[in-house]
């Protein structure tokens, strides 16, 4: 029987570029340390599309919005979806891939005004001929509004995905209390990588000695058979989350 390949899945909550506490600009570490790991695919939040303060401040800030400098040359597609706009500038989720973004849309899960959110999906075509669906997740830092995104999430992707398409959803859930597996895995079918729905989803934050549970890798269609936890350093001077990644096979047909 033929090996089947494996695809390797990370994300990452960069903020903005800048290590914890906006001490340092952090976005050329940033892309050497995820060229080391080198993924297929990239799920990233707060990336910056636009600071004209940033560009004006620092030198060596990038001349093109940070999904596309991150990309440059190694990733060959990337995506952004822009979710809060300010007078100097925006920033939203992204996703990076080694193969071809069918097409993007970001779905608009506002649901206080203060607080603009957004979640990126991808179609992406996969060695072999499958199309995975793909979504950047960074949810809201308060309940009510955590458990609204979370349905409006379910609602837009039983719409629009066959239930038995691959899909992968990872990102910044704020979900310290894990109500996201209640609400996603019996309505969309999903397994969270660490867990394989036996325990609890791993710490992610802060980077440097991880204590809440934020981050998550929701999968369909694929077995797990490796997952991580970046954390300490190098991963802690360069954001304030630490990064997840994960080894998936497609399930045999």
């Amino acid at each position: 029987m033929p090996r089947r390949p494996t695809l390797h899945v990370a994300t990452y909550n960069i903020h903005k570029g800048f290590s914890q506490f906006n001490r340092h600009m952090m976005v050329h570490e940033l892309r050497e340390r995820l060229r080391h790991l080198d993924p297929d695919i990239v799920f990233l939040q707060e990336v910056q599309g636009l600071h004209l303060g940033h560009a004006a401040r620092h030198d060596t800030w990038p001349d093109v919005p940070q999904h596309e400098f991150l990309a440059e040359t190694h990733w060959q597609d990337c995506a952004y979806g822009c979710n809060v706009v300010y007078d100097h500038g925006h920033h939203g989720n992204a996703i990076l891939s080694r193969f071809p973004i069918l097409d993007s849309h970001n779905q608009d899960v506002t649901h206080l005004q203060f607080e603009r959110r957004g979640l990126l999906h991808c179609r992406i075509a996969l060695p072999g001929g499958a199309v995975a669906h793909c979504v950047s997740v960074h949810l809201s830092l308060l309940g009510r509004s955590r458990k609204w995104q979370m349905g409006a999430l379910a609602d837009y992707l039983e719409e629009i995905a066959d239930p038995a398409d691959p899909l992968i959803i990872a990102g910044d859930f704020n979900d310290w209390r894990n109500h996201a597996d209640a609400c996603l895995v019996p309505r969309l079918g999903l397994t969270e990588v660490f867990t394989d729905g036996a325990g609890r989803p791993v710490r992610s934050f802060p980077a440097a000695l991880p204590l809440f549970r934020l981050d998550r890798i929701y999968v369909r269609g694929f077995e797990v058979k490796h997952s991580e936890v970046h954390h300490g350093r190098p991963w802690s001077m360069i954001s304030d989350h630490a990064a997840l990644s994960a080894h998936l096979t497609r399930h045999a047909a």
